[in-house]
């Protein structure tokens, strides 16, 4: 049979909390007396601990236990998560997305005009060393080149197929298996 008492303080005392709490708790319904106005303190201790705050009760469940300490780590995290973000911004460590890709087509830009010049710099010397025709050369290199920067594109910024072309939807006749 489930121990139980009749005084509210006797509730507190063993229990290890005040008798304010006590009172606070029934007042806004975390805990209930029994029918016959006694208190039975596994239930009042059970009922207290599932809806204590980890932060501010002895009663409370470790924080990952319960869905509320859960929540309460959630919310610690994205706390810290955007105070580290407006430390960064502030620090002048992030950018707008805007800027970054301004940034980033400007680089590509300068490495792409780099590799398209560099067969008109290297085929005389190429074709001196290999004895060959130094606008043969050159015009191997720039083929090279230009397919290297097509795949690169392709793998970068691949196209979706969707099946549209010039806005008319294309239909694709079945594959036919031999």
């Amino acid at each position: 049979m489930p121990e139980r008492v009749t005084s509210a303080r006797e509730v507190a005392r063993r229990l290890g909390v005040s008798h304010t709490a006590i009172q606070k708790a029934a007042q806004i319904g975390r805990i209930t007396r029994e029918p016959d106005g006694t208190w039975d303190l596994a239930r009042v201790a059970r009922d207290l601990a599932a809806s204590a705050r980890p932060d501010r009760s002895p009663l409370a469940p470790p924080l990952e236990s319960s869905a509320l300490g859960r929540l309460t780590l959630a919310r610690l995290a994205l706390l810290v998560e955007a105070q580290r973000l407006a430390l960064d911004r502030d620090k002048g460590r992030l950018m707008e997305v805007n800027a970054a890709n301004a940034r980033i087509d400007d680089i590509v830009g300068a490495m792409r005009d780099a590799l398209l010049n560099w067969p008109a710099r290297v085929s005389g010397q190429i074709a001196a060393q290999i004895g060959r025709d130094p606008h043969l050369v050159q015009t191997l290199l720039q083929e090279q080149i230009g397919v290297l920067l097509a795949s690169m594109a392709e793998r970068l910024d691949p196209q979706p197929d969707d099946g549209l072309r010039d806005g008319h939807d294309v239909i694709r006749p079945p594959s036919s298996s031999p």
